[in-house]
């Protein structure tokens, strides 16, 4: 998992209440298990005008005009502006794959579905909750301003717009240390190696015939 410090980010601001799960990543590209590979097919049924299928070359697909990730004003955005309740729906954890594959690190909104706010940690995406008068006010400079980008410092847990406005949100001390460290469950297990190859050893000279 990428480490996550500080972003200066590019805004894509996606004016959309109660996004689900299946909105981000549609059902039938869930037959992968990795995490690589579903960024072409983020927001499927918004950003193409087709019906898109696995396997399909994304490329010549004829892409919807009048959705906004297919703006080239927002081509290259880290960070998604989003509105209430995102994530909502089915608990499929290839949604922050995707929006991570595509190249979002952050996305911002007045609430999150649990089960995705959770997922966006475990995969490296960092979902910041801000009050829903704040996201206005950043929908409206984003819209207004080409090129908009915002500042976020997970250390100072502040969203810093180019006026220099800042903005503080919260996060536990478990996740922030997580993702400042790159450091997903395995990550997690695989730092306490030295402690467990410990207890292995003096479990094998307390009680073999454990190990036997």
């Amino acid at each position: 998992m990428k480490a996550f410090t500080t972003l200066n980010g590019l805004v894509c601001p996606l004016d959309r209440a109660n996004v689900d799960t299946d909105a981000i990543i549609p059902k039938q590209f869930l037959k992968s298990i990795k995490r690589s590979g579903f960024g072409p097919n983020l927001f499927d049924e918004w950003r193409y005008l087709d019906h898109g299928e696995p396997g399909m070359d994304n490329s010549v697909r004829p892409l919807n005009p009048d959705f906004v990730l297919n703006y080239p004003r927002y081509a290259g955005a880290q960070v998604l502006l989003a509105r209430e309740n995102f994530g909502c729906g089915s608990s499929r954890e290839h949604a922050p794959w995707a929006l991570e594959d595509y190249g979002f690190r952050v996305v911002i909104a007045p609430s999150f579905a649990d089960i995705f706010f959770n997922n966006c940690y475990k995969n490296g995406l960092l979902p910041i909750v801000l009050p829903a008068e704040t996201v206005d006010q950043l929908f409206k400079e984003s819209v207004a301003a080409e090129g908009y980008r915002l500042t976020i410092d997970l250390a100072a847990q502040t969203v810093t717009t180019p006026s220099g406005q800042s903005f503080a949100f919260d996060i536990t001390e478990h996740r922030k240390h997580c993702l400042l460290n790159g450091l997903d469950e395995i990550g997690l297990t695989l730092a306490q190696s030295d402690k467990i190859r410990a207890y292995e050893e003096k479990l094998k000279a307390e009680k073999p015939w454990l190990l036997a």
